[in-house]
């Protein structure tokens, strides 16, 4: 009996279970899970294995999860599956969807890195000086969230420039504009790539710590890996192997490119050792002290004394002291290195590259560098992907859709029940591979064009392929269908909503409000200085703009100023918006579109601030 229930989930008989098959063998075994519950299982349940083990299930592992599911509430039950016993601490009863018996777990040592962490970065922000510093124990920090001026810091702090300053709210703050910044930190972490399903602004305003640290982490992990790109550091191209193109380095995770400067350093130091893992291979902080001697500056005085110590926690201590001598004493106490904390460890080691890379740049121009580094339009689709929770996490476009897998469950959203999992290759073998996942972008195509997409010219092969163009073509005809069945569903007339509906909306909202702009089309050419979205804003909520601060548009900086505060204020109000400043003032007439949309569904549902499912 338990071999043919193995056989059935295991469908390659190799006795483990992919995590991306998790939500599938929960479902034949009796547990439907909704999809966001089962990815944040698999997020933290692959977070505390080494590396060579992440991603799969023994059987037994498998059914130890069963056993406990059905012995417990799905929610408190989460806690013993997905997370080691030490350093928990259990707060009963936080979510209002559950009963009074629910519990969930909150790693203290995150609490304490992530308070330390913000103490460092923004302590100096005079917008901040009734919140911070936060207590050495971080026990404080889910009440200092709930004004939102401190997320809104975190966002910009990790993605620049994200939301304008000037929409947030930092004075005489009542319920309601505590309760409006945290619907633009929302709601702007999502247009970064964080995935908020089952998060609003009512759990922030509860201070709810397991969610503030899962929105926490996001932010500040998207931060720090936002720097390990070629652009930022050209001398990533020294990590190459032998017979690699910078392709392929593209093609890498961060955690991946990591590991292979690590080793980089290792192999320069002259030490043997190599680094799999963040989690029991620096345990012992040998890896930790050669790497950092080996990118400190020649005056900074790191050494190896750590070596000498036999305890491997006192090791730890002195080696968090050589990284303090380079200024990046981060995210890890000696407990969470001796204990190998994922999360923290890949943290602690972003942060070092990121500081002290201690690569050569190399001579002369990168050949076709220009044509590698990511495009606004090819970042504002990946953070979208991101934020609908698609896994694997979307880091390169063209090679992390290129097996098809991706695109099915983008369109398993947008329309549930369109995608025959059955005919999806979700693993894929050593021999047959190439033509496997050749088949899944063939059905990505094929369903692409049950739903009237126009998909002239392209096939499987060119998604497979990492075509630029006629990928991009096929993302934003997903992005498209997404806005529009969204907006769709929100009007309730029984037809779709197209793009002609959406100009007539916004003209005649504007005019009822008795606004003196209006809108052509998509392409309209007084869209870049932004007043037609400002007026929009103010017309679906009056009084929300502040009009002392709308320039009045021309020359360039204007218009960028007044698309800035667009977009955020759109945010503020719950808008889902994607768009950057620049598809404002360039006129962009796609995420122009998506723009005007969000504006659109924010008029049927006037408080969008609901949780996604």
């Amino acid at each position: 009996m338990r071999r043919l229930k193995m056989e059935k989930i295991d469908k390659n008989g190799d006795g483990y279970i992919d995590l991306s098959e998790l939500k599938e063998a929960l479902d034949g075994c009796g547990f439907k899970l909704p999809g966001w519950k089962v990815r944040q299982m698999i997020e933290e349940y692959d977070d505390k294995r080494q590396i060579q083990h992440r991603g799969r299930l023994s059987f037994d592992e498998f059914e130890k999860m069963c056993l406990e599911l059905k012995s417990n509430e799905v929610a408190s039950k989460f806690k013993q599956v997905v997370s080691k016993k030490e350093n928990l601490e259990t707060l009963g009863g936080m979510s209002d969807a559950s009963s009074e018996g629910t519990t969930h777990s909150v790693r203290l040592e995150e609490q304490l890195a992530f308070s330390d962490w913000i103490n460092s970065n923004l302590r100096k922000d005079p917008d901040l000086k009734h919140l911070l510093p936060i207590d050495s124990e971080g026990k404080a920090l889910y009440d200092k969230v709930k004004d939102g001026i401190l997320l809104c810091k975190i966002i910009n702090h990790s993605c620049p420039d994200t939301i304008d300053e000037r929409a947030i709210n930092k004075k005489n703050l009542t319920l309601y504009t505590k309760h409006e910044n945290l619907t633009l930190a929302l709601v702007s972490s999502q247009a970064i790539g964080c995935n908020i399903v089952n998060i609003d602004a009512h759990d922030l305003a509860k201070g709810k710590p397991h969610l503030v640290l899962g929105l926490l982490w996001q932010i500040i992990r998207i931060g720090l890996f936002n720097q390990i790109t070629l652009e930022n550091c050209p001398g990533l191209t020294t990590l190459l192997l032998d017979g690699e193109r910078i392709e392929d380095l593209m093609k890498l995770s961060p955690e991946a490119i990591l590991l292979r400067w690590v080793n980089h350093h290792l192999e320069r130091a002259g030490v043997a050792r190599r680094c799999n893992n963040f989690q029991s291979d620096i345990s012992d902080s040998e890896i930790y002290s050669h790497l950092l001697q080996q990118i400190a500056p020649q005056d900074s005085n790191v050494t190896l004394e750590a070596l000498l110590e036999q305890n491997h926690l006192n090791r730890a201590e002195i080696m968090l002291q050589q990284a303090a001598k380079l200024g990046c004493r981060s995210f890890v106490t000696p407990n969470d290195v001796v204990n190998g904390i994922y999360k923290l460890n890949l943290a602690f080691v972003a942060n070092l590259f990121n500081n002290h890379p201690g690569l050569d740049r190399p001579e002369g121009d990168i050949e076709g560098l220009e044509n590698l580094e990511e495009t606004r339009e090819e970042k504002t689709y990946r953070n979208w992907m991101n934020s609908m929770g698609v896994l694997p996490y979307v880091n390169w476009l063209y090679s992390d859709l290129a097996d098809g897998l991706v695109i099915f469950q983008l369109y398993d959203i947008i329309k549930p029940g369109i995608v025959n999992w059955n005919r999806v290759h979700k693993k894929f073998s050593k021999l047959r591979k190439f033509m496997e996942k050749l088949e899944n972008c063939n059905y990505a195509v094929e369903l692409g064009k049950q739903l009237k997409f126009s998909l002239v010219g392209i096939a499987g092969q060119d998604i497979n392929d990492g075509n630029a163009t006629l990928t991009l073509a096929l993302i934003w005809q997903l992005m498209r269908a997404y806005t529009l069945s969204i907006l769709t569903q929100l009007a309730n007339t029984g037809s779709p909503i197209v793009e002609k509906e959406i100009v007539t909306w916004v003209n005649n909202k504007l005019a009822g409000a008795h606004k003196k702009s209006s809108l052509k089309s998509f392409q309209d050419p007084s869209v870049a200085d932004a007043k037609v979205v400002i007026d929009l804003i103010d017309a679906i909520k009056p009084g929300t703009i502040n009009y002392e601060l709308v320039k009045e548009g021309g020359p360039d900086e204007d218009n960028l100023a007044n698309a800035k505060y667009a977009i955020s204020m759109a945010r503020k109000t719950g808008a889902r918006v994607y768009a950057l400043p620049e598809d404002i003032t360039e006129v962009k007439p796609k995420m122009v579109m998506t723009v005007f949309a969000c504006l659109m569904a924010m008029d049927y549902i006037p408080n969008m601030d609901v949780k996604q499912t």
